[in-house]
């Protein structure tokens, strides 16, 4: 005798959400390195959406960073990641040379790389971003995160400069502000809610795995 089905059990659609991270974002880095197992404990699936805060930040009128026209909300948020990584059991903090960093390479690279190469690449750069206090906006950073994930990367790095995946990221991007991100990290799920903030990310993939049994 098979096994038993009851209607509509295998029809439920898998749980999905959509991660949405700059690179130059501390707070995405936090949520890079921790979304991983949280996501797969949650049976959520996890889309990596690498894009750029700067047109984002420009179309609401802002020049840069709000971390650095505030230097006193720059400090503070330097210190709430000190603490955040000690909690989350990360590696500790280092600040890069260069905030905000260019981000523009890297999430050129990782728009250029598939889902399943996409995530790898990522946390190598957040980590030698903020826990080795690298400046990702150097080329040979990025060569040396593809060379050390496997990658080929001379040929990575020209596909990812050529202008069919600049629109991409472009693209991505202004999906991303269409669909409501105004920072990052941003995680929205399959119904459209969208939830902002690294300290959202648990709640993010609750909801995501509920609306998925409805």
């Amino acid at each position: 005798m098979g096994p038993c089905y009851y209607p509509g059990e295998w029809d439920m659609a898998k749980a999905s959400l959509d991660f949405y991270y700059d690179f130059a974002s501390t707070y995405s880095y936090l949520a890079a390195l921790r979304i991983g197992p949280l996501s797969e404990a949650a049976g959520v699936d996890v889309h990596w959406r690498p894009i750029l805060l700067g047109p984002i930040f420009a179309a609401r009128g802002l020049t840069t960073s709000p971390f650095a026209a505030d230097p006193e909300k720059g400090r503070h948020m330097w210190r709430d990641m000190e603490r955040l990584a000690a909690r989350h059991g990360l590696p500790a903090v280092v600040k890069p040379p260069v905030m905000p960093a260019n981000s523009l390479l890297a999430a050129r690279v990782a728009v250029c790389l598939n889902e399943a190469s996409r995530p790898a690449f990522s946390r190598e750069i957040f980590h030698r971003a903020f826990a080795r206090g690298q400046d990702i906006g150097e080329p040979e950073v990025v060569r040396q995160a593809l060379a050390g994930l496997g990658h080929f990367s001379e040929d990575v790095m020209e596909t990812a400069q050529a202008q069919a995946n600049k629109d991409r990221l472009r693209a991505q991007t202004d999906a991303a502000r269409a669909a409501g991100v105004f920072g990052a990290p941003t995680f929205i799920c399959a119904d459209g809610e969208l939830f902002w903030g690294h300290d959202r990310l648990e709640m993010a993939l609750e909801h995501a795995a509920m609306s998925a049994r409805r």
